[in-house]
């Protein structure tokens, strides 16, 4: 009985964190996960497990820029409207040929866009300002034109040096680093694994999405969120059902789920109610609590603990909060055991849209909406962003610092803003 009485009297004994120190002490749970190889047609969201560097030039030759005559810009000196100079084509290339002979005073090679340009040849006159004639069998190009080197060639090296970086390690791979391995030849990339992410909900008064709603009853819109936020942040979620309100069938499952999954996330219970069951959980002795409260609204109550070397992440069983919560803790965690370089939401500064006019003693982060006008970029806060509010969450393009010392903010203001993933919308 003195251990529930402790229990009891340890949930109104919270010493609240700042964000930032919340912050770090989940991250140094954020264990990097080991290596595997996928194929580059699967990497991208993936984050590099090591540097890339060249393994040859870019281009790997001097490369024309255009369909027309390779020629030496000296052979051109005299050219002019009066004085056509005539050279004599001896070779063809199209693109992916290789020229058949060097270029030497007097002669040209016709060339196409792309194709290699010829030893000797430094530079190339465009297809449209040349003529042709044939004598004695032999054809010949005529330039009117005095052509200055180097003129429509791209040159060896011109966007890469061989050994010269190109994708550092923890690079989030996206379309153009594609581009990039696959010019380079690599067929597969090293990459650190998804962390498998366990997600519960708690609470008796949960339905599942598929299920009729039911007086007193709420379905459960906190997992399958949690499940698209995973995957946004590159993690493998695994839904693993709601928890009802008892203390020993939730400390079952969460074990289980720490002993299988690399962080364990649940909404919910970790208030300071009577049936708030995750709150008592990680007070245990087993249990090594990091934080149960934290500086910032909403999500006071948002609680980390360590169980077994593995993070468990309870979250608010708050909607909003439980959104904020799971992008100022959940997100760094997941981006970090994936060896990211950028595993906090990027932080900007824009001009408020409208009036904010709430006050409160901790920081507030405020679900807002981002517009661009005339290249201003406002951020707009949600009409209603209170914890329990779920419908402004699609709209949340970013989240607005509040901190507490202000006592609201007036439209105009300039403000920080932590941008949310997605395209900004309008």
């Amino acid at each position: 009985m003195k251990r529930n009485q402790d229990l009891s009297e340890e949930k109104f004994q919270r010493r609240a964190l700042q964000v930032p120190e919340a912050q770090a002490r989940v991250c140094e749970y954020a264990k990097i996960l080991e290596v595997e190889f996928v194929p580059l047609s699967q990497s991208c969201g993936r984050y590099l497990a090591e540097s890339v560097s060249a393994p040859h030039p870019f281009p790997a030759f001097n490369r024309s820029g255009m369909d027309g005559y390779a020629v030496i810009a000296a052979d051109t000196v005299d050219c002019n409207s009066e004085n056509t100079v005539w050279l004599e084509v001896v070779d063809n290339i199209p693109c992916g040929a290789v020229p058949s002979v060097d270029i030497t005073t007097g002669q040209a090679a016709r060339i196409m866009t792309g194709a290699q340009v010829p030893i000797g040849a430094d530079t190339v006159i465009m297809l449209e300002i040349t003529e042709t004639r044939i004598t004695d069998g032999k054809t010949y190009v005529g330039i009117r034109k005095t052509q200055t080197a180097g003129r429509n060639i791209t040159p060896c090296g011109f966007e890469l040096s061989q050994d010269e970086p190109v994708l550092p390690k923890g690079t989030l791979i996206s379309a153009g680093d594609i581009a990039v391995l696959a010019a380079f030849g690599v067929p597969s990339v090293k990459v650190h694994r998804r962390p498998k992410i366990g997600i519960f909900a708690t609470g008796t008064e949960l339905l599942e999405v598929h299920e009729p709603l039911q007086p007193g009853k709420i379905r459960n819109s906190n997992s399958p969120m949690l499940e698209a936020l995973v995957r946004e942040a590159g993690g493998e979620p695994v839904l693993l059902g709601a928890i009802v309100d008892d203390l020993e069938l939730a400390r079952n499952k969460v074990q289980m789920a720490l002993e299988t999954y690399d962080i364990v996330i649940t909404t919910g219970g970790v208030s300071v109610g009577d049936y708030d069951v995750m709150g008592d959980l990680v007070r245990e002795k087993s249990t090594e609590m990091l934080f149960n409260k934290v500086t910032m609204r909403p999500g006071s109550v948002t609680t980390a603990a360590v169980r077994g070397g593995k993070l468990l992440l309870a979250l608010s069983g708050n909607p909003g909060a439980c959104f904020v919560g799971f992008q100022l803790f959940a997100r760094p965690v997941i981006g970090l055991m994936q060896g990211t370089l950028h595993p906090y939401l990027p932080e900007w500064t824009a001009t408020l849209g409208e009036d904010y006019s709430k006050v409160n003693n901790y920081t507030r982060f405020v679900r807002a909406r981002l517009e661009i006008r005339e290249g201003i970029l406002y951020a707009f806060p949600a009409k209603i962003d209170e914890s329990s509010v779920m419908v402004t969450i699609k709209d949340s393009q970013c989240l607005i610092i509040v901190p507490p010392e202000e006592r609201g903010l007036a439209a105009g203001a300039k403000i920080k803003v932590l941008k949310l993933p997605g395209e900004i919308q309008g």
